[in-house]
């Protein structure tokens, strides 16, 4: 089944989902391997090293420093990877209510990390959102 591409569709049916526990980004160096007890929501390859997200517990028993403890926030309709301007809406509405937000697209879902403090602010403004669309 192919994603949602129309931006009102997609904000309307966006479903944000705040997911439980708190995440983090840790950097190691490009050839270090990740430690094997680690299970990384996600991992990215860059010159400069190798971001893992990982729960706050896993970094912290495997020694790892991290910054940015988030929570998680998944919009739950399934998206297109080429969708135009859902991220843009997203994270603008998130700016107007000075919460940052680092988006993660995968295969069908967008996935939000947001600052830890600030995640239930987070999921209200998304829901007022979607809300007011419908």
């Amino acid at each position: 089944m192919e994603g949602e591409r129309h931006l009102g569709a997609l904000l309307q049916n966006m479903t944000p989902e705040l997911q439980d526990g708190v995440f983090v980004f840790c950097c190691l160096s490009p050839a270090e391997a990740p430690p094997a007890a680690l299970t990384p929501l996600m991992l990215f390859r860059e010159r400069e090293g190798i971001t893992l997200i990982v729960r706050r517990e896993e970094a912290e028993q495997a020694g790892l420093s991290y910054q940015f403890a988030a929570r998680l926030i998944t919009l739950s309709v399934h998206s297109a990877l080429d969708a135009v301007g859902f991220l843009a809406a997203v994270t603008t509405a998130l700016a107007a209510a000075g919460i940052s937000v680092n988006a993660v697209s995968a295969f069908h879902h967008d996935h939000l990390f947001v600052p830890e403090v600030q995640g239930e602010q987070a999921l209200s403004v998304l829901r007022e959102m979607s809300h007011s669309l419908k």
